[in-house]
């Protein structure tokens, strides 16, 4: 395509934030008693605004960076420069492609211009006629870590925190090359760990010490005086001084080449099916680019790649990945609906958590790590409460032999974690949340207790995952300080908090419930008090369905499969063993309590708790799994089974009932929310984009509520239908 082509592009974009190429002649240090090699151009990435607002890779910003290598290009050729180097303004070399604007590609002639106006700008930095160089002295994804590829040597900060390329989570391929370099440059099994399994494991990404023991650095510097460390490392490549070695690099036409490229593809497809059950198309394309591009020019792979990105920009799960990454995730989460003015918000200079179990010991290890504050563990015996601290103590010491605290913080950590069997303990604290028995008399029994002992501004919580709020302040005498805070688990991993409003509570306690989240590194979520909030009322909805599929009598592994094409990132059944067999059921009771036949109560699973049955599925060491017959022998079975697909749109339909009322009832400020809390609280996949882009997309909204829950081109093409 032409220049013209690349112009009309970024004309369609005139209030992108640019990011600006600014140029900068430096004379590069002599080297071993050399003079110095010459005047190096280094180009910094820079959108002139503060480290909070990422540089990222727009049409305009392409156009400007290319003008600026082609004009670099032609004084390399006259020789008044020796080299060219890129790095970025502080924290960032660049945060990869600005994803708003690729969203708003509806044309796919656009988004081939979009992906081809990239590579043409990386061939002109890879063909600059002097070597180049990128200076990696923070973020790095996708597009940004392409400028680092495309370049001849790289040097990456050990403070660079975020190295990645993450296409494959977002619904696209590494399209700038990436796909083609990277398993060259560190070897396809890396290439695959990079493009795939980080992608798909939380969207994991590298530090640059991680990097650079890969092979994608070739030298790490520490950041105080990172760029002048890499100036004259780039003095001595120049110089010939210095050769990099780079052990991890692949021939692709090597004689073992093609039978690595083979198990890391093969290795990867297992993985994708693992984590998605192959629902998304992202995965499978970065895969057979890999797999198609070791016998391939770069121009050929780049070429390919273009056109499959181009395919996937008009595809629903990029349009769904991009409202659930970037509006619910990245925006939506730090702007929380219905949140009071933050000014409202107390103090918490010290928590008390009721309880020493499990739940108890992971409350008080997040919040002494994360609020550095004292944290009182109570119980009714000095036994409980010992075996509580001394869990905290034991994941602390985790911490510290996985080099993920240091000595003093790990000693810190500890000495703000202790035990008491009298809740006369918390009368100084601040912040209250119970973690004891789910029962309503157990709960109201303890807040009843607290009330006597605790400031009359401190804010007490309840961990509750299904009980009423309402019901448990009933009979305080300050019902409007208690606020439900309910966490997931495993709490050091899953970042929901849904923060649960009674009819009393008021604001300056719900603002310090909002702000002690954010403090925690958790996303709070607004929530009504209604019988198990959001996600665990719809994942029991989910499971309700499928159990009395089961229970009709559809065979064990018909019924346990035919959510597959959701790509969720565990089976119904799996998911209920990992719950737990009574506490799911002890859920599901107290819904159907709150809402009736929508929420069956299944005989069969009660006959399991009763004969301590902690599984329907028993795997065999050959990886196949089976319902054993004496489980079976527990159980009774209807005669009307279903088929996967009859299973699947039952299931879509009960989905889009539930939420539908749940939006009715003003469970939560709008669908959004919903989508928001079911990503973050159940790990639904974001190539859904939660669940109610889903339940659109495959017409259940519409069959069940009449209408749609987002409006086209929220989480889809804006006339609902895929552009071509």
């Amino acid at each position: 395509m032409s220049a013209a082509d690349f112009r009309k592009l970024a004309d369609l974009f005139p209030n992108e934030t640019v990011t600006h190429s600014y140029v900068q002649d430096i004379t590069l240090p002599g080297t071993a008693g050399k003079p110095s090699p010459g005047t190096f151009a280094l180009v910094t990435l820079d959108n002139d605004l503060d480290h909070t607002k990422p540089t990222t890779l727009g049409p305009n910003t392409l156009v400007e960076l290319g003008t600026v290598l082609e004009g670099l290009r032609d004084r390399a050729a006259r020789g008044e420069i020796v080299g060219v180097g890129v790095t970025g303004k502080p924290h960032y070399l660049v945060a990869g492609a600005d994803l708003s604007a690729v969203k708003s590609l509806e044309k796919r002639e656009h988004g081939l211009w979009m992906a081809q106006l990239g590579h043409d700008v990386y061939a002109t930095l890879a063909n600059l006629g002097v070597p180049s160089f990128a200076f990696i002295n923070g973020a790095a994804l996708g597009g940004g870590l392409e400028i680092a590829l495309q370049s001849t040597y790289r040097t990456v900060s050990t403070g660079a925190g975020a190295l990645a390329l993450p296409e494959g989570f977002l619904g696209l391929v590494p399209g700038w090359g990436g796909v083609y370099i990277l398993p060259r440059l560190v070897g396809p099994e890396n290439a695959v760990k990079v493009m795939i399994e980080n992608p798909l494991s939380n969207n994991r990404t590298l530090s640059g010490a991680q990097a650079f023991r890969m092979g994608i650095a070739d030298a790490v510097f520490e950041p105080a005086d990172f760029l002048e460390q890499s100036l004259a490392w780039a003095a001595e490549i120049i110089s010939g001084d210095v050769v990099p070695e780079r052990p991890n690099a692949v021939d692709p036409s090597a004689p073992d080449s093609a039978a690595r490229w083979t198990a890391a593809v093969d290795a990867g497809r297992k993985f994708v099916e693992g984590k998605t059950s192959n629902a998304s198309p992202a995965p499978a394309k970065v895969l057979e680019l890999l797999e198609a591009n070791r016998t391939m020019t770069a121009a050929e792979s780049a070429a390919l790649e273009c056109a499959t990105l181009a395919d996937l920009m008009q595809t629903d799960e990029f349009r769904s990945t991009v409202y659930a990454f970037l509006d619910l995730v990245q925006k939506r989460a730090k702007r929380p609906a219905g949140a009071p003015d933050r000014k409202l918000a107390r103090p918490v200079t010290k928590v008390g958590v009721v309880g020493a179990g499990l739940m108890a010991g992971q409350l008080a290890l997040l919040f002494a790590r994360q609020l550095k504050v004292p944290v009182v563990l109570t119980d009714i015996d000095q036994a409980r409460v010992d075996k509580g601290v001394a869990y905290v103590h034991a994941e602390v010491d985790k911490l510290l032999a996985k080099g993920r605290v240091s000595q003093d913080a790990a000693n810190r950590t500890k000495a703000l974690v202790t035990g008491s069997v009298s809740k006369e303990a918390f009368a100084d604290a601040d912040f209250v949340i119970e973690a004891v028995f789910e029962e309503l008399h157990i709960k109201k029994q303890v807040f009843a207790e607290l009330e006597g002992i605790v400031a009359p501004e401190c804010v007490l919580a309840t961990n509750t995952s299904s009980l009423s709020v309402t019901e448990m302040a009933a009979d305080l005498q300050h019902p409007e300080r208690l606020v439900g805070f309910h966490f997931f688990n495993p709490v050091a991993v899953m970042p929901l908090l849904e923060i649960v409003r009674a009819p009393r509570t008021d604001d300056a306690v719900l603002a310090t419930a909002f702000e002690l989240a954010k403090a925690l590194k958790k996303t709070g979520v607004l929530v009504k008090d209604a019988a198990a909030f959001v996600v665990n009322r719809i994942l029991l909805r989910l499971m309700g369905e499928v159990t009395a599929a089961f229970d009709e009598g559809t065979p064990a592994d018909v019924a346990d499969n035919a959510l597959r094409p959701m790509g969720l990132p565990m089976s119904p059944f799996t998911l209920l063993a990992m719950v737990g067999l009574p506490v799911a059921q002890h859920v599901q009771e107290s819904l159907h309590t709150a809402f009736g036949d929508r929420f069956p109560v299944s005989a069969n699973l009660k006959k399991l708790i009763d004969n301590n049955v902690k599984a329907l599925w028993e795997n065999s060491p050959d990886g196949s799994r089976a319902v054993p017959a004496s489980t079976l022998e527990l159980m009774s079975f209807g005669t009307t089974p279903s088929t996967e697909e009859q299973v699947l749109r039952r299931v879509q339909d009960a989905l889009a009932e539930e939420i539908g009322l749940m939006l009715d009832e003003g469970v939560v400020a709008g669908p959004e929310d919903i989508d928001l809390c079911m990503i973050l609280g159940a790990g639904w996949p974001m190539f859904l984009g939660g669940i109610t882009p889903y339940l659109d997309r495959v017409g259940a909204a519409e069959r069940i509520n009449g209408k749609r829950f987002l409006a086209p081109g929220v989480a889809s093409p804006a006339d609902g239908q895929p552009q071509q």
